[in-house]
């Protein structure tokens, strides 16, 4: 990016994990370079089916009466784009993790997921700039139509410094993430009699317990049935802690089975303990995997690396405007 000063608005429904975690994460890394960037926040209703509408349209009419103008608006996620289509700015950008409609009609219904899709077919149209994490994600959207840019996201290292020293608990297995459906918390809990450890939930728990539990343990669980590029991965292999996990969505972009971690096809439940016992009894071996697990994520998924990519991604578009181009609106 030019040197310029850039002005930012970012709106996410909230700013803790998933795609909220990631731009809470490069705003910090934006504003680190010189760059300001505004969080909208709204409050919603927290009940499940009404969040992600309540936000949406709360959060439309807070941009309706927003004074400021920014260079960049950047939505996280379709019920952000709302608010997007609203807000003063010269252009625009929406992420997302997964495809929408897909996600929506697996957490809830075939009828949320038809809306869903009908929304996001809406939504798509009001940006500049359309980018999501997972090429399989791009890959996808392609067959549909939008042309996405493949921007992963990142792990933030200096956050690693308040876990330090933390002593393995035999036998321990970690589970960090939502207690939901589409993690397969359900998937876990059903095969936890067959395994020969102890296994920690981490379903409400602040990210330095979560990654204090994750550096105790010998494994990661990860028994999802929907994912993009789940972030916790990433943070397990900067931490040397072995994964296993379900061969979804973008989570094999990640990790390459026997050689930065372990799948197994959703559904084969064998396989998943006899992976998890495995490891835990030692005749699986994990150290030459957590080995080249740590280098590919501190060598590619890193902020110092990924930020670049950002900054030229932001770079072009406004170059694309002259600075006087009215909101489309």
């Amino acid at each position: 990016m030019d040197s310029r000063h850039v002005d930012f608005l970012f709106i996410s429904s909230s700013y803790d994990g998933g795609i909220g975690g990631h731009a809470a994460m490069l705003a910090c890394q934006l504003q680190k370079i010189g760059h300001n960037v505004d969080l909208f926040k709204v409050p919603h209703i927290h009940i499940r089916n009404l969040m992600n509408p309540s936000f949406a349209i709360l959060a439309m009419f807070k941009a309706l009466f927003m004074q400021k103008r920014y260079d960049i608006v950047h939505a996280f996620n379709v019920p952000s784009a709302l608010p997007m289509h609203y807000v003063n700015a010269t252009a625009k950008v929406i992420s997302v993790h997964g495809v929408y409609g897909e996600q929506m009609g697996m957490i809830h219904s075939k009828t949320s997921k038809k809306l869903a899709s009908f929304a996001e077919r809406k939504a798509l149209k009001w940006a500049d700039m359309l980018t999501t994490d997972s090429k399989r994600t791009a890959d996808k959207y392609r067959t549909l139509g939008y042309n996405f840019q493949y921007l992963p996201s990142a792990i933030d290292l200096d956050m690693f410094s308040c876990i330090g020293h933390v002593k393995k608990r035999p036998g321990q297995v970690a589970y960090i993430g939502r207690d939901s459906y589409e993690k397969g918390t359900d998937i876990l809990r059903s095969i936890e009699p067959d395994i020969t450890g102890t296994i920690q939930y981490c379903t409400n728990s602040e990210w330095k317990d979560a990654m204090k539990t994750m550096s105790e343990s010998s494994v990661l669980v990860l028994p999802s049935r929907m994912e993009s590029l789940p972030t916790v991965v990433k943070e397990a292999f900067y931490l040397k802690v072995p994964v296993v996990a379900t061969s979804v969505g973008g989570v094999p972009e990640l990790i390459e089975n026997g050689k930065t971690g372990f799948l197994a096809d959703l559904g084969d439940k064998d396989k998943m303990i006899k992976l998890i016992n495995g490891i835990l009894d030692g005749s699986i071996s994990t150290t030459g995997i957590v080995d080249s697990a740590y280098e590919y994520v501190t060598g590619t998924l890193t902020w110092g690396v990924v930020i670049k990519q950002y900054e030229e991604m932001y770079a072009e578009l406004l170059k694309s405007y002259d600075g006087s181009r009215a909101n489309k609106v």
